[in-house]
C-alpha cells in the first residue's frame, strides 16, 4: 500500500512556508494604513496552522528518501496543495475573487502562467499586487527544483538525459547536491535583486521594481497595473529583456560559472539553440515592424525584443497589444510561446533541447534511409542518445498536441469561439500568458470566461508546468496498484 506520510509530510512543511510568505503583503499593508492587514493575518494563521499539523501528523512516517510512486504523486500534488492555500488572501482581500477566480489566480501565479482573471490593477493594495509577485516567485524557484531533482529521475519528457552523470559537463564538475541548491536559490535571489536595481535605476519606484523583478527573473508576467508594462515603456524594456533572457536559460550553467567554469555555458547546445532562435524571431519581427507598421527603427527593435522574449521565455508581459500588428505577425506570436527557454530555467512550454533532439533524430533517420549499411546514432552534446531518451521526447511531443487539441475542444464546448479557445489551450499548457484575440489578448484578461472555461484552464496549466507526463502517469490504474 501506498505510504502518503512522506509525501503529506513535505507538502505540510510548504505549506508552512507558504503561510511564512503571508507576512511580508501584511507588513507592507499595515505601513501603508491598509486595512487589508488583518486579511493577510488570518490567511497567514490559518495556512501555518493547516500545514504545521500536516506535517506534525505524517512525520513519524518520514524516510531517507521516496519511492517513485511517492516522488510522482508529492510533484503533482503540491502543485495543488499550494494554490489553494494561495488563494485565500485573493478571496479575502480587496478582489473579493470567487473561489474559481481566486484558485486560477494563484494557479497562474506559482505556475509562473501569468494569465490573470484580476481588472484595475492599478487601484488594488500594494500588499495584493505583492502576493502575486510572491507566488510567481516562489513557483520560479520551485520549478526550477522540479526541472532538476524530479523530473530527471522520473524521466519525463527526456528530461532523463540531464541526470548528473549523464554528461560531464552537468556532473563532474559540479559540488553535491545541497551545495548546487544552496548556490541556485543564491543565484535566484541575486539575479532577482540585480533586476530589481537596475530597474529602479531606469526610472520605476522602489515597489514596482521589487515586484517587477520577482515576476521577470520567475519568467511570470504578473504586472502592477492593467498596462502590464506598457506602463514603462521606453529603455527599461531593453533591461527587461535581458533578465528574462538570464532567467530563461540553465541555472545549472549558472553554478558551474561561479564555480569557475564558464567553458560549458559557452558550449551549451541548449543556450546557443535558445539565442539563435530568439535572435532570428526578434530580427523578423523587427523588419515587419519597420517595414510594414508604423515604427522607427530604434522602436521596431525595443518592441520586437522586449515582446519576442516575453513570449519565448513564458514570462507574458506585453509591452504593445501586438493583436494590431498583423496577422503574420499574430501567428508569429502564437508559435514563438510553443518554443520555450532551457531545461533547467524558470522558462516554460516544450523547451529547446527536445526540439534539437528531435531534429537530431530526423537526420539521423534520413542518413540511415540514404545509406542503409551505414551505422548512425543521434548526438546530443557530441555523445550518443539512448533510445529511450528519444522516446520519451517523441512522445511528450505526442501528448503535447494531443493534449492541446483536447484542451482546445474543451473550451469550445463551454462555448469559447476558435480562436480563443485555441490560444487559450496553448497559453495555458505552454504557460505563456496572454492569449490571443481582443478577449485573453494582451490588451484583455480571463476575467469574462464562464466557469468550466477557468477550470479547465487551470488543469491545463499544472498539466503544462509539469511537463504532462507527471501528471499523466497518475492517472493509470497501474500506478496505483504497482
Amino acid at each position: 500500500m501506498l505510504d502518503l506520510r512522506p509525501v503529506g509530510y513535505v507538502i505540510g512543511l510548504l505549506v508552512v512556508i507558504l503561510g511564512a510568505m503571508m507576512l511580508f503583503p501584511l507588513l507592507v499593508d499595515l505601513l501603508d494604513g491598509r486595512g487589508e492587514w488583518h486579511v493577510f493575518l488570518e490567511s497567514a494563521v490559518f495556512t501555518i496552522l493547516v500545514g504545521g499539523l500536516l506535517a506534525l501528523s505524517c512525520a513519524n512516517g518520514v524516510k531517507e528518501g521516496l519511492t517513485i510512486r511517492q516522488t510522482f504523486l508529492l510533484t503533482t500534488t503540491v502543485w495543488l496543495a499550494l494554490p489553494l492555500f494561495g488563494a485565500i488572501p485573493l478571496m479575502l482581500g480587496a478582489t473579493e475573487l470567487r473561489f474559481v477566480d481566486a484558485f486560477f489566480e494563484a494557479m497562474s501565479g506559482l505556475t509562473t502562467t501569468g494569465s490573470t482573471v484580476i481588472s484595475g490593477l492599478d487601484g488594488l493594495p500594494r500588499g495584493l499586487l505583492l502576493w502575486r509577485g510572491i507566488l510567481q516567485w516562489l513557483g520560479g524557484i520551485g520549478i526550477i527544483v522540479v526541472a532538476m531533482v524530479f523530473l530527471p529521475e522520473l524521466r519525463v519528457g527526456g528530461m532523463q538525459i540531464f541526470k548528473s552523470e549523464s554528461f560531464d559537463t552537468f556532473g563532474k564538475i559540479l559540488p553535491r547536491a545541497q551545495a548546487i541548491a544552496k548556490q541556485i536559490s543564491l543565484i535566484y535571489v541575486s539575479l532577482t535583486m540585480a533586476c530589481m536595481l537596475v530597474y529602479m535605476v531606469m526610472g520605476m519606484g522602489p515597489f514596482d521594481a521589487l515586484v517587477h523583478s520577482m515576476t521577470t527573473i520567475a519568467t511570470g508576467g504578473f504586472a502592477n497595473y492593467d498596462a502590464s508594462f506598457g506602463a514603462f515603456a521606453g529603455p527599461v524594456e531593453y533591461a527587461a529583456a535581458i533578465f528574462m533572457i538570464l532567467a530563461a536559460l540553465p541555472f545549472v550553467r549558472y553554478v558551474q560559472l561561479i564555480n569557475g567554469y564558464g567553458a560549458p555555458m559557452l558550449r551549451d547546445s541548449q543556450i546557443r539553440g535558445f539565442m539563435m532562435t530568439l535572435g532570428i524571431l526578434v530580427a523578423v519581427a523587427a523588419g515587419v515592424l519597420y517595414y510594414a507598421n508604423p515604427h522607427n527603427g530604434e522602436e521596431a527593435l525595443r518592441s520586437a525584443l522586449f515582446n519576442i522574449t516575453s513570449i519565448m521565455s513564458g514570462t507574458g508581459y506585453a509591452s504593445a497589444d501586438y493583436m494590431q500588428w498583423g496577422s503574420f505577425l499574430v501567428m508569429i506570436f502564437f508559435f514563438t510561446g510553443l518554443i520555450g527557454g532551457c531545461a533547467g530555467s524558470t522558462a516554460c512550454s516544450v523547451k529547446i533541447f527536445r526540439y534539437q533532439l528531435l531534429l537530431a533524430s530526423v537526420r539521423t533517420q534520413i542518413q540511415r534511409i540514404r545509406s542503409p549499411h551505414g551505422v548512425f546514432f543521434t548526438r546530443y552534446e557530441g555523445r550518443p542518445v539512448d533510445a529511450e531518451v528519444l522516446s520519451s521526447v517523441i512522445s511528450f511531443f505526442m501528448f503535447f498536441v494531443v493534449t492541446l487539441g483536447m484542451v482546445a475542444w474543451a473550451l469550445a464546448l463551454t462555448g469559447l469561439d476558435f480562436e480563443t479557445a485555441v490560444s487559450g489551450a496553448a497559453t495555458a499548457l505552454a504557460n505563456i500568458g496572454p492569449g490571443l484575440g481582443d478577449t485573453i489578448g494582451p490588451a484583455g484578461n480571463f476575467s469574462t470566461l464562464n466557469d468550466p472555461a477557468k477550470w479547465i484552464l487551470s488543469a491545463a496549466m499544472l498539466i503544462g508546468r509539469l511537463e504532462l507526463m507527471a501528471v499523466y502517469a497518475m492517472l493509470t490504474v497501474r500506478f496505483w496498484r504497482s
